[in-house]
């Protein structure tokens, strides 16, 4: 077990050219490109937060480079199970942004009809599962569709992302050590940010890294540099290529960095040094995949304003078609619930259309 995370890319953008993988051009451009957006997502949606137009934002700054590589490196059969911070991976499979802003809106043209928490997507299309508050509980999860996969006769694979706060809870045990054992075709990516809210990845686990699990479970078990996107590129890729060839799950260690707040609930300031944020900047994911891409001719600063300003505008598009469609209808509230409605809804929903009907009369009158 390596006790230095797998690099490819130097805090300078250098790559080792024994270690690149063979990209075309193209990909590199487009890669780039979801890590910025991602980015400034990020940065916008935060700002609806702090105006009140949201109530709530998880964001993933400084670790973009862990999903969108991951995306990358898999199938687009292949399924996600995210955890909060993997809005590169959906943005890579081409979610809709009005897809996403409504999520985080919970307005009348979110897929999960307003019923989740803000930041909570799924995208059944493109086999990406609903992330779920508690933390962990996708890791399970994960490892059951792996085996599903498996029992069809399926190539597929499920990779599952969670902080290293969640291997501290019963879910990974019990997702780990039963694709271990019956080989499941799921890749594990523990994003190591540094921080589970408060509590330092050090208080998590004595072990010299979260990689060295997999030892115990009797799976592979990788430690990556997760600002690395090139690395990550490679090491998922491997992982999924083991796991299809019947071989079992891989656990990679992504070591990235929280940036900012665990939410918008959260304040840093009151648990982490003020300057730890500004010595990790030079592992800038966003940074380095720049300077690498620049030294292959590859980016221009024209070419990124582009982006930039092509961006902003889709966004900006996108919250004001979901802020003009208001709310979920209040009968939905009955929907999805039971298969047939049990006489107990039926008469709930009745009493509200009363309601309702009740007050546009008033309102009419």
């Amino acid at each position: 077990m390596a006790i230095e995370p797998f690099q490819i890319l130097d805090e300078e953008g250098r790559a080792r050219p024994d270690l690149a993988p063979d990209l075309p051009g193209e990909d590199h451009r487009r890669l780039f490109e979801v890590l910025l957006c991602t980015r400034r997502l990020d940065e916008r949606m935060l700002l609806l937060q702090r105006q009140g137009r949201i109530g709530f934002y998880l964001g993933c700054t400084g670790e973009e480079a862990v999903a969108v590589a991951s995306a990358y490196a898999l199938r687009p059969s292949d399924w996600i199970f995210p955890c909060y911070r993997e809005h590169g991976a959906v943005l890579w499979r081409g979610m809709p942004l009005g897809l996403f802003v409504a999520q985080c809106y919970g307005s009348r043209d979110d897929i999960t009809k307003g019923r989740q928490m803000p930041i909570h997507y799924a995208w059944r299309e493109a086999n990406v599962a609903s992330v779920s508050s508690p933390v962990a509980t996708q890791i399970p999860h994960a490892t059951g569709m792996a085996m599903a996969a498996r029992l069809r006769g399926s190539e597929d694979v499920a990779l599952v992302f969670f902080g290293e706060g969640s291997s501290s809870g019963g879910e990974f045990h019990v997702g780990v050590n039963f694709a271990g054992v019956f080989k499941a075709p799921v890749v594990f990516v523990c994003r190591n940010n540094g921080w589970a809210i408060s509590t330092p990845a050090s208080r998590q686990s004595a072990a010299e890294s979260y990689a060295v699990r997999a030892v115990a479970y009797g799976i592979q078990g990788e430690l990556v540099d997760g600002n690395d996107i090139l690395a990550m590129v490679v090491k998922v890729r491997e992982a999924a290529a083991r796991g299809r060839r019947g071989e079992g799950p891989t656990l990679i260690e992504a070591r990235t960095y929280r940036m900012g707040a665990h939410s918008s609930s959260d304040d840093p300031k009151a648990y982490r040094d003020p300057q730890e944020p500004e010595r990790m900047k030079a592992r800038d994911p966003l940074v380095r995949y720049r300077k690498y891409l620049a030294a292959r001719g590859l980016w221009t600063e024209a070419w990124e304003a582009e982006i930039e300003e092509r961006f902003a505008r889709e966004v900006s598009e996108a919250i004001a078609r979901t802020e003009k469609a208001g709310p979920p209808p209040l009968e939905s509230l009955f929907e999805d619930v039971y298969a047939e409605p049990t006489p107990e809804l039926v008469r709930q929903r009745q009493e509200l259309a009363a309601q309702l009907g009740a007050r546009r009369k008033a309102a009419a009158a």
